[in-house]
């Protein structure tokens, strides 16, 4: 199995990516941490944090048993910055063919942005490793998911946008490979007054949501050729 195989296979298990949008540096490391200690042993530090960049680098080298990624990735150069900083994943807002390439060349797992079933298609044929559904609450939030499903059952969806605790369940039931969660779990309160345990009871009861959804599906079998072929 490779690197970024086990990525993909991390964030599909977890199925939450905690999205990281804070005003300073310290805010996003204290997010970081909170998330772990809530059972979520992954973080997206979006390019908007005030030195995202050293942010990256310093969880990457203090806290080795998270899975860090660079979120809002508008183009190669940047996410050429995000991997030498030890970024584990790229999370774009949208389509950009070259950082589809970048993440080719470099085998770095990528999460890219799409909203459109021709955005979705062109960004599953462009490399992704998943698409990003996104501003998914704004499209129907999961009855979108379970419409693009129909035709693209292959393609593994992570809506991102107005998912919050009483809907992710609906998002899982309805298809999702995962959820990326901002706001509704990373609350700029808690960020405000450090105070890390609003972040941790969220960040358990968003997986405790996930799995209890996933026990309650019908088993699927293994995916079609076309997903298991994906590295």
């Amino acid at each position: 199995m490779t690197k970024k195989e086990e990525i993909r296979g991390l964030i599909k298990a977890i199925g939450i990516v905690p999205v990281v949008r804070a005003s300073s540096p310290h805010q996003a490391r204290f997010a970081a941490e909170a998330v772990l200690l809530g059972g979520i042993p992954i973080v997206e530090i979006t390019m908007t944090v005030p030195r995202a960049i050293v942010v990256i680098s310093e969880l990457v080298r203090s806290s080795p048993e998270v899975l860090v990624g660079a979120g809002t990735v508008l183009d190669a150069e940047a996410a050429r910055q995000c991997v030498d900083a030890g970024a584990q994943f790229i999370v774009t807002p949208g389509l950009d063919a070259a950082t589809a390439e970048f993440a080719a060349n470099s085998q770095v797992l990528l999460m890219m942005g799409a909203l459109t079933p021709t955005e979705v298609i062109t960004a599953w044929k462009a490399g992704a490793d998943f698409v990003k559904l996104f501003p998914c609450g704004n499209l129907g939030g999961p009855n979108y998911i379970k419409a693009l499903r129909g035709p693209l059952p292959h393609v593994p969806l992570v809506p991102t946008g107005g998912v919050c605790l009483d809907n992710a369940a609906d998002y899982i039931r309805a298809g999702a490979a995962a959820l990326g969660v901002g706001g509704e779990l990373i609350l700029k309160s808690a960020l405000e007054s450090c105070n890390s345990e609003p972040i941790r009871e969220l960040a358990h009861r968003f997986v405790n949501a996930v799995k209890n959804a996933r026990d309650q599906e019908i088993p699927k079998t293994g995916g079609t050729a076309t997903e298991r072929g994906r590295t």
